[in-house]
């Protein structure tokens, strides 16, 4: 578990340095980008590790009820983290598409996974990506939504999800977490 937190604590505070410490941030430069990316990535290797090593209190499972609305959520969150949102119609005048998408993401992984570990990295990942918004619009509070895009790009985009979430899902599967039911 400990490798899990470790993870997740590094996500948040690579994401967050920007932010929380302007000027460091400021004085790196372009090393800068080079460490948030190592940071991150670092991250993505703790939280996968431990995951798979923790072990905790199990408190409810997948239901067909469940895994259906996880997947609808999913298809959700992979649009809104493509470019759909920003060049279509129907979302384009939402500030952080990118991390609604993640919250999404968090909060779809929740739903279908009840233990102690999931409720530190899907939880921990949901509250950081809530937190992020409002850092955002706190530091940065005038904002522009781009032009308003066509309702056909939001279809393609949309498409290109659902492609996306069979990708996933044959790979999920393929590590013997079979997301379809």
């Amino acid at each position: 578990m400990t490798l899990l937190i470790l993870g997740v604590l590094l996500w948040v505070a690579a994401h967050f340095f920007k932010r929380a410490l302007p000027a460091p941030r400021a004085a790196m430069g372009n090393a800068g980008r080079g460490a948030v990316t190592v940071a991150v990535a670092l991250s993505i290797v703790l939280m996968v590790i431990g995951y798979r090593a923790a072990d905790g209190a199990f408190f409810w499972g997948r239901h067909p009820a469940t895994t259906g609305i996880n997947n609808l959520m999913m298809i959700a969150a992979l649009y809104f983290v493509s470019p759909g949102p920003r060049k279509g119609a129907l979302f384009y005048s939402l500030r952080h598409p990118m991390l609604t998408g993640f919250a999404l993401w968090a909060a779809a992984h929740l739903l279908v996974n009840g233990d102690v570990p999931s409720f530190v990295l899907f939880g921990g990942l949901l509250v950081w990506s809530l937190a992020e918004m409002v850092v955002i619009n706190r530091a940065e509070p005038n904002w522009t939504p781009p032009p308003k895009g066509s309702i056909a790009k939001d279809g393609m985009f949309l498409g290109a999800a659902l492609v996306l979430l069979v990708v996933i899902g044959a790979i999920h599967a393929w590590l013997g977490y079979n997301p379809f039911g």
